[in-house]
């Protein structure tokens, strides 16, 4: 199977001078240069107790703009209290996805970051310090959220929470549309929206579209959630037989992108997709003008400080029943990673610093996500899905590790990466000339060539 370094949907191939400048630190199968061997595991460390008269400057990229002047710089407070002489610097970066996947080929890009799904599994020693050996490390931590970035035994990269995917909505908006119960099928999801549509002067169902990056929201429903298999995403996408199709029973992956296409193309949407404004929007649904969203668990807590009105903000599953039950898809957020490049005492001090952001800060349930931590409990936003199965996607064997980054690469359908396939949706569905059929038919044959191309028959 063909191996890459960094994929990105629709660019794949990365300029010679980024690659020749990557600063390799071993633990790959690949032969480079090896850096300095850690001899400290996360698991190992007691906060408060070990390390605490270590001194580092830290730099640590993020994706959450939002916060660095203020959550961010009261966790930097609260930390060095135990770790006076640590000192860490956050930077923002807007276009997160996009930029951290070019600047980690530079090997100087920080100490800490949030690791981009653009690496591929057997390059993640490339990058990333080992944080421990993920059977050790699963005492701690949920070990099925340590899936995506462990190999070969080895997790270079812990959850700063996990989500469960869903559709958050406002309760208000629903009640005074007459919606009694949460929809739980594609047909009664839709029934719901025309009811918003009727009976209120709330947008329906927002899309986000302009943002971009909400897109892959759609994406995320797919496998678990939609088919409650969690071997769906290995077994039935990755190497199944056109798993865009129709399965007849109102689940997997056509079931969601469907209800997406029919709610666009019965006006259950913004009127003008190209106008939607993501910051405005979550107190546009605050406020009770728009109906629900298709966003992660953490979106709940910032629309709920959006405005007054926090307690019309719920949360519910997809709306997709399989043989009379419903699930939800689950799974790690963005992961912390260190840079394998750093000096060790930074290393190390960037193990105390995610220690303490996973175990002590309180991040995840603030956010309205899991936290990767065994035990703690659901954050309040998520109990209305007490009783709903969550399900978390079983990891790929080994050997085909990056199997599903190369097929979705040379597909260039993006899944979970660049949210090509619901953008095309929304696309066709307002103004084109393609049916859903139409557009299923394209993604699995697109989907299937990509397949053969990295060894995969039916």
């Amino acid at each position: 199977m063909k191996k890459a370094t960094l994929k990105k949907a629709f660019t794949v191939t990365l300029s010679a001078a980024m690659v020749l400048s990557l600063a390799a630190c071993g633990n790959s199968k690949k032969e480079k240069p090896e850096k300095e061997v850690m001899d400290v595991t996360i698991d190992q460390i007691k906060l408060g107790e070990d390390y605490t008269d270590l001194k580092a400057d830290l730099k640590f990229l993020t994706h959450k703009t939002d916060v660095v002047d203020t959550t961010f710089k009261q966790y930097i407070e609260e930390f060095q209290k135990l770790y006076p002489n640590i000192n860490i610097e956050y930077e923002g970066i807007t276009d997160y996805a996009n930029d951290i996947t070019t600047r980690l080929t530079t090997g100087d890009w920080g100490d800490i970051c949030m690791i981009p799904t653009t690496v591929d599994k057997d390059e993640l020693g490339n990058y990333f310090t080992k944080l421990g050996d993920k059977k050790a490390l699963s005492d701690i931590y949920e070990g099925k959220f340590l899936e995506a970035y462990s190999y070969e035994g080895t997790s270079y990269g812990i959850p700063s929470m996990a989500n469960v995917q869903g559709v958050v909505y406002n309760k208000a908006v629903f009640e005074k549309a007459g919606i009694k119960d949460v929809p739980k099928t594609p047909e009664e999801f839709l029934g719901a929206l025309q009811k918003i549509k009727d009976n209120t002067d709330a947008i329906p169902l927002y899309t986000n579209f302009a943002a971009g990056w909400t897109m892959t929201a759609w994406d995320a429903y797919i496998d678990g959630g939609a088919t409650g298999d969690p071997d769906f995403a290995y077994e039935g996408l990755t190497k199944g037989e056109n798993p865009f199709s129709d399965r007849g029973d109102g689940t997997g992956p056509y079931a969601v992108y469907d209800t997406l296409y029919e709610a666009v193309k019965q006006g259950l949407t913004e009127e003008d997709p190209t106008t939607t404004d993501w910051e405005g929007s979550k107190g546009m649904m605050n406020k009770g003008e728009i109906g629900c969203m298709a966003l992660g668990s953490w979106s709940i807590t910032q629309i709920q400080q959006a405005g007054e009105n926090a307690d019309d903000i719920g949360y519910m599953t997809f709306p997709i029943t399989v043989e009379g039950k419903q699930y939800a898809s689950a799974g790690g957020d963005y992961n912390y990673g260190i840079n394998c490049n750093s000096s060790k005492d930074n290393q190390i001090a960037a193990m105390c610093y995610i220690k303490w952001l996973v175990e002590k800060s309180g991040f995840a349930q603030s956010e309205g996500g899991l936290s990767a931590v065994i035990g703690d409990e659901y954050p309040e936003a998520l109990s209305a899905l007490d009783g709903i199965e969550l399900v978390v996607n079983n990891p790929a064997p080994d050997e085909d590790a990056n199997l599903f980054n190369d097929v979705n690469n040379d597909s260039e359908l993006g899944i979970n990466v660049s949210g090509a396939i619901p953008t095309e949706i929304i696309e066709e569905a307002t103004g084109g000339t393609k049916t859903m059929d139409d557009l299923v038919n394209e993604w699995n044959e697109r989907w299937t060539t990509a397949q053969e191309a990295n060894g995969i028959t039916h």
